[in-house]
C-alpha cells in the first residue's frame, strides 16, 4: 500500500490523501486551502484524476471538499463515498464556494449533476466492500453533522488504515460524541488543536453569556464570524439556551435581536432541521418538548442583499452571525468594515483563524496602538473589543485527540499527524508518546 499526502500534511487546510493498493486508487478528501496554506496543483499529482476509482469525503467543509469541481473537470468519474448527511450538504457548500469563481450557470449545473450521479450515502458502523477485496467502514467523528472517520482494510497487502478526518470534542451541541474506531496498523490523525486545551461545554456557555452581557451593555453590536456549516448552528443552539435564562432576561429591557446574515448558513440550518435523525439525544428531546433547538423568537434570517444592507446601519444592541469564519470574504467583511472602528462594538471569534487571514490579523493586532487590518484592500482600524472563545472549536483539543487514540482496543502501529501547524503536531506527538 502506498499513501501520498497531496494536501493538509503540514498545514491545517487543503485536506487530500491518496491511497494506491491492490490495483485500486482512492482519494480521501479533496479540499481547498485557506490563508497562507498551499495546495499541490493537480497537474503535479502522481495520478490523473481520471484514474482515481473512489473519492471518500470525511465531511462537507470546504477545506475537505472545495476542489471536487476541479477534480471532476479534470476527468474524475469514480464513485464519491460519504455519509447520508454529508451527501445532503456537499453541493450547497460547493455551490456557495463556486459563487466566488467564474463558472457560469451551466457549469454549476454540470457539477451538481455529476455529484448527484457519483455520490453515495452510507451508514455509520457498517462494513462495505470495494473491489479487489478492500473493505471500509465509516464512524461518527462528531465534528459536524455527517462527519466521519474512515477505516480501510486491505487484503493484499494485509493492513488497515484509519483516517480520522476532523474529530470533534465531546458534548458538542446537536452532535453525538465521536465513535471509537477498531484497531488499525496506520492512523492518519488530525492535529489542528494538538497543542491546545478547550474549555468544557458548561464553561464555554458561561463565557459566551458573560461576553454577550458585557458587549451589549453599551448598546453596541456583537459580530460573530462563523462558518456556515456547524459553527452557526451551534451558536444558535447555545444562544437559545442563554436567552431563556431569567438572569439574562433581567439585564435587558427588550429582547436582543440575533441576525443570521448568511444565505448559506440559513440553507444549512434548514438541512440540519431535516436531518434530525442524526442529532444527539439532548437535541431530540428539546424538539420533542416543543423547543426547537436551532430556532427561537428573536432570531432573524437575513436572506437577501437588501436586508443585509439595511442592518449595516441598524443601531445596536444586536448580535450578527455572518460568514466567512476567518473573515476572508462574505458578508462579515461588510459588517467589520462598518463597525470594527467603533469602540462600542465587539467581535467574537469562536473558531480557528489560519495564518494569513484577516481573522488572524485582527486577533494579533487588536489592543495594540494603531492596530489595523486590511479588508477588501482597505486599511480598517481596530477599536472594537476583540474576544476569542476557544471552547467553541469544532475540533477536538490535544487531550481529546489523545484520549480518542487511547480508547482504541489496541494502539496503532504507526501514527501520522496531518491538518496541523508544526507546533500542534509536535505537542500532540509528545502527549501520545507520554
Amino acid at each position: 500500500m502506498k499513501l501520498t499526502h497531496l494536501g493538509g500534511a503540514e498545514c491545517v487546510t487543503g485536506s487530500c490523501h491518496l491511497i494506491q493498493a491492490a490495483g485500486v486508487t482512492i482519494l480521501v478528501d479533496c479540499g481547498s486551502v485557506q490563508g497562507s496554506d498551499t495546495a499541490l496543483p493537480m497537474s503535479e499529482w502522481p495520478v490523473k484524476p481520471c484514474d482515481i476509482d473512489y473519492l471518500f469525503l470525511t465531511h462537507a467543509h470546504i477545506d475537505h471538499i472545495g476542489r471536487v469541481p476541479e477534480l471532476i473537470d479534470r476527468g474524475f468519474a469514480g464513485e464519491i463515498i460519504c455519509t447520508h448527511a454529508t451527501r445532503e450538504l456537499v453541493f450547497p457548500m460547493i455551490e456557495d464556494a463556486m459563487g466566488f469563481s467564474d463558472r457560469d450557470r451551466h457549469g454549476k449545473e454540470k457539477i451538481k449533476d455529476r455529484i448527484d450521479d457519483f455520490a453515495w450515502g452510507f451508514e455509520y458502523g457498517r462494513s462495505f466492500d470495494l473491489k479487489n477485496r478492500i473493505r471500509f467502514s465509516l464512524g461518527n467523528a462528531g465534528h459536524i453533522l455527517g462527519s466521519c472517520f474512515i477505516r480501510f482494510a486491505f487484503r493484499d497487502p494485509d493492513c488497515s488504515v484509519v483516517f480520522s478526518g476532523d474529530l470533534g470534542p465531546p458534548d458538542t451541541p446537536i452532535l453525538p460524541d465521536p465513535d471509537i474506531p477498531e484497531p488499525c496498523d496506520l492512523l492518519v490523525l488530525e492535529s489542528t488543536y494538538g497543542d491546545r486545551f478547550h474549555d468544557d461545554r458548561t464553561a464555554r456557555v458561561e463565557r459566551l453569556e458573560k461576553v454577550l452581557v458585557k458587549a451589549l451593555a453599551d448598546n453596541g453590536k456583537v459580530y460573530i464570524p462563523a462558518f456556515a456549516l456547524g459553527r452557526s448552528q451551534e451558536l444558535i443552539y447555545e444562544m437559545d439556551r442563554i436567552f431563556s435564562r431569567p438572569g439574562f432576561k433581567a439585564r435587558f429591557k427588550e429582547e436582543i435581536p440575533v441576525f443570521m446574515d448568511s444565505p448559506l448558513a440559513l440553507n444549512v440550518t434548514k438541512i440540519y432541521s431535516r436531518l434530525s435523525e442524526f442529532w444527539d439525544k439532548e437535541a431530540k428531546e428539546l424538539q420533542k418538548s416543543g423547543d426547537h433547538p436551532i430556532d427561537f423568537k428573536n432570531l432573524y434570517a437575513v436572506e437577501d442583499y437588501k436586508a443585509h444592507a439595511k442592518i449595516l446601519s441598524l443601531p445596536g444592541p444586536a448580535i450578527i452571525v455572518a460568514g466567512s469564519g476567518m473573515c476572508t470574504g462574505g458578508r462579515i467583511v461588510d459588517h467589520l468594515f462598518h463597525g470594527l472602528g467603533k469602540r462600542e462594538n465587539d467581535i467574537l471569534f469562536v473558531g480557528y483563524q489560519a495564518g494569513g487571514t484577516p481573522g488572524r490579523d485582527i486577533l494579533t493586532y487588536a489592543g495594540k496602538q494603531g492596530g489595523y487590518v486590511w479588508l477588501d484592500h482597505e486599511k480598517v482600524m481596530i477599536h472594537a473589543g476583540v474576544h476569542q472563545l476557544s471552547g467553541y472549536s469544532a475540533h477536538a483539543d490535544g487531550e481529546h485527540l489523545a484520549g480518542w487514540v487511547e480508547a482504541m482496543a489496541k494502539p496503532p502501529k504507526e501514527i501520522r499527524f496531518v491538518h496541523g501547524e508544526e507546533k500542534a503536531r509536535k505537542a500532540l506527538e509528545a502527549r501520545l508518546k507520554k
